[in-house]
């Protein structure tokens, strides 16, 4: 089992992050009429699970706010 030092070595992180990625270089194609609605909603969406996923870590001493936290991210939401 490796050692978890920070979020970044979380492997939901991790994917969080590549996805977000993958995100931003495809939106790249859509068309430019989209660029200050869509795009921006798009983009600021994918970016916010990596940020909800940091921000959890920061609380993981409170087990009922960490858990809180996560469940802000939408990788975690049972939609």
């Amino acid at each position: 089992m490796a050692i978890i030092n920070g979020f970044r070595d979380l492997i939901v992180y991790r994917k969080a992050f590549k996805l977000s990625m993958d995100i931003f270089e495809i939106t790249k194609s859509f068309p430019k009429e989209e660029k200050f609605s869509l795009i921006d909603q798009i983009r600021r969406s994918s970016r916010s699970v990596t940020a909800n996923i940091a921000e959890s870590w920061a609380r993981k001493n409170y087990v009922k706010h960490f858990v809180s936290k996560l469940t802000d991210s939408p990788v975690f939401c049972k939609c």
